[in-house]
């Protein structure tokens, strides 16, 4: 009987996907490429820190019912390596946080019925991230788990309008500056880049530096005809200076009635 049960269960079917887009348009969209790519860029080189994003988590073994669709999470302890889904019962863990990024068809279960999931999940941050500013009040809203539910994490706003945010768990601030969502060190300050803006940060210090080593060449270039003229006229100078020391000889010879013997090679007057 335990093995026609399990062999039950085995047979139970975890759909990879719900056969809708990634995100609802490209505001929400950019957003969520932007914080899995930068967040898994950030901890490339711990194998036990596993990025994903709009990935379903399956929390209840044989009830594909018991189902939910992240957009990001990060999962301290988890080994890093592609999955179709994320089935609790075969991980170490649940997600130690969850963002998601909420649009119209979202608002309701990023606010009611996520919230109560992942904090039975043991999900330590939930942030949200509006990036239209039109169904959440503020736009970056975030909550900590504490004995079990809910507090919210403090959102501060500075006086260019920017909002911040702190995550005890990635130990990263959230910042939304003109309506576009960042990850920043709290250390240095430095700004989270997706791949493309890796990728394009890169070209542009190649081609400071290729600006930078042509300058230099240039500067060497102009250093050396510095240094050539002014051997060109030291030369001059010393020339023009043995020729006088001649004529002076010469004049002082004149000078005493008797003109010297001019010496081999100089000239006369």
């Amino acid at each position: 009987m335990a093995l026609h049960i399990a062999t039950q269960v085995a047979d139970i079917d975890y759909p990879e996907t719900d056969g809708l887009p990634i995100a609802e348009s490209d505001f929400q969209r950019k957003p969520l490429i932007y914080a899995v790519e930068a967040l898994g860029i950030y901890f490339q080189n711990r194998p036990d820190v596993y990025v994903s994003g709009n990935l379903f988590i399956y929390y209840r073994d044989g009830d594909p019912r018991a189902v939910v669709a992240l957009d990001v999470f990060v999962v301290f302890g988890a080994m890093k390596h592609d999955r179709s889904s994320y089935k609790l019962w075969e991980e170490p863990k649940a997600p130690d946080v969850v963002i998601e990024i909420t649009s119209k068809s979202t608002q309701s279960d990023d606010q009611t019925s996520k919230p109560q999931i992942y904090a039975q999940l043991g999900v330590r941050e939930y942030i949200q991230y509006d990036p239209t500013g039109e169904y959440l009040t503020p736009p970056l809203q975030g909550l900590r788990l504490a004995g079990g539910t809910y507090v919210p994490i403090p959102v501060t706003q500075d006086p260019a309008g920017r909002l911040m945010l702190y995550s005890a768990v990635l130990e990263l601030a959230l910042h939304v500056e003109d309506g576009q969502l960042h990850f920043v060190t709290v250390e240095t300050g430095q700004k989270l880049l997706s791949h493309r803006e890796a990728e394009h940060a890169r070209l542009q210090a190649e081609h400071a530096l290729v600006q930078v080593e042509q300058s230099l060449l240039q500067a060497e270039k102009a250093r050396r005809q510095a240094e050539e003229r002014a051997n060109q006229e030291a030369a001059l100078r010393q020339a023009a200076e043995t020729r006088l020391a001649e004529l002076e000889v010469q004049l002082r010879a004149l000078q005493a009635g008797h003109a010297p013997e001019a010496p081999p090679g100089s000239g006369t007057l």
